[in-house]
């Protein structure tokens, strides 16, 4: 297979993560400030199974469509008012969180033990951006930020972080054997 030919798979794999993260964003259940959404889930898939690059512009496709209007967000909105309202901290959070599971699997291996540990560093990355974000623009006291913003997302984030690495994993492993997936596993030194 030729390099321009694997770039364009490689493109569509991405395509197809950012409309799974649109996907599982739809899977919601609202808490008062900050609903919990698979969005998570499908971030940690994503950095998972494709790495760093491809995982981070997964996440990236995703926003801009979102910026965009198309209602690919939780609860089916979209736009900038999205982006840019007291929730919008974990959208862009999750940019240096796809980023910091694949870098952190690149960096070390594609297991089990290290993808869990990947996602669940990945999810306190989402959950300091948002919080932060909800301190600031939702105008709120560290504390209202934390227990609203953070404190309720770590039980159900770390059942997300090890579903994201088991699955991510699996699935990551299958798609390699059958020649659907190319990325390299070259650790970065």
């Amino acid at each position: 297979m030729t390099g321009s030919n694997l770039k364009l798979r490689m493109m569509i794999v991405t395509a197809l993560f950012a409309a799974i993260i649109g996907i599982l964003a739809q899977i919601t259940i609202p808490l008062p400030l900050v609903p919990i959404t698979g969005q998570t889930l499908a971030i940690g898939l994503a950095a998972t199974i494709l790495g760093p690059k491809y995982g981070t512009i997964s996440v990236l496709v995703y926003l801009g469509i979102g910026a965009v209007g198309i209602p690919v967000f939780s609860q089916m909105s979209g736009g900038l008012g999205s982006l840019f309202g007291p929730t919008g901290g974990y959208l862009f959070g999750f940019i240096p969180t796809a980023f910091v599971i694949g870098f952190y699997l690149q960096k070390t291996s594609f297991t089990v033990t290290n993808a869990i540990i990947a996602n669940v560093i990945g999810m306190f990355v989402a959950l300091i951006f948002g919080t932060v974000w909800l301190k600031i623009f939702a105008n709120l006291s560290w504390t209202g930020a934390f227990l609203g913003g953070f404190a309720p997302f770590i039980f159900v984030g770390v059942i997300k972080a090890a579903l994201a690495a088991w699955i991510g994993i699996s699935v990551r492993n299958r798609l390699k054997s059958a020649r659907l997936l190319y990325v390299t596993e070259q650790k970065i030194t």
